[in-house]
């Protein structure tokens, strides 16, 4: 456990390490989830609550480490971190190498559709995800990481053409800008977690075709483009 006198005395670049599953909040109210961290996931802290807070309304704010990714943690949480070994050390991936691993990342979300399991947003960790969580969760079994957001996937992700498109590509969806993600499976199939909006809530896999039921012509609308993951995500702060 990480008590506040240790993270007050630590350098700014100090990181802690998740002993146990951590959810995160888009702000220091910690009303509504940004995302989670599983255990063994790296973080810095970027900032602590006022002294002058009460412990149970205090949020420390932090910052993944391995995608970048902002979010507040209830302080009480502060016995989920340990100081972290050594500092985070992204790896670099070849394409090849991240081809091969595709059908893990493929398996990874065929295995959390098979589980009892809702549209969470923010969820990232089983069994329950939002789009891009579930594609990030993915990538991560088989050691690819992809930013957080389906925005910054598609940013993150090689742009081709839906007639090049393979097993383990992503699809996104949206208007001006892209709001949900699925994994490519082949033959214009696609698996996805998508809410109740249309009419599901949790895995599923649909075809992006208009004849569809009403699920896939929704989303078949909203249809965006598709893209490659070529890297694996290499954060931006360094030590």
């Amino acid at each position: 456990m990480v008590t506040r006198a240790e993270l007050e005395a630590a350098t700014e670049s100090a990181q802690y390490q998740c002993q146990g599953n951590l959810n995160l909040y888009d702000s220091p109210e910690l009303k509504d989830l940004a995302t989670q961290a599983i255990a063994g996931r790296q973080l810095r802290i970027v900032s602590l609550p006022s002294v002058s807070l009460p412990l149970d309304s205090a949020a420390i704010e932090v910052c993944l480490c391995e995608d970048d990714y902002p979010g507040w943690m209830a302080i009480e949480d502060l016995d989920l971190l340990e100081p972290a070994a050594e500092p985070y050390r992204s790896i670099s991936l070849s394409l090849p190498e991240i081809t091969n691993r595709l059908p893990q990342v493929i398996a990874y979300t065929q295995a959390a559709m098979r589980q009892p399991n809702h549209y969470l947003w923010g969820g990232t960790i089983g069994s329950n995800y939002d789009c891009s969580g579930l594609m990030q969760a993915a990538f991560c079994s088989a050691g690819i990481w992809i930013p957080r957001d389906a925005y910054q996937q598609a940013d993150f992700a090689q742009a081709i053409d839906l007639t090049e498109a393979n097993p383990g590509d992503l699809i996104f969806f949206g208007g001006d800008r892209i709001t949900h993600v699925g994994l490519y499976l082949g033959d214009l199939r696609y698996i996805h977690s998508s809410g109740k909006d249309h009419g599901r809530n949790g895995i599923a896999i649909d075809r992006l075709a208009a004849d569809g039921d009403g699920i896939a012509q929704a989303y078949y609308q909203q249809f965006h483009s598709v893209g490659r993951i070529t890297s694996s995500y290499q954060p931006v702060f360094k030590e």
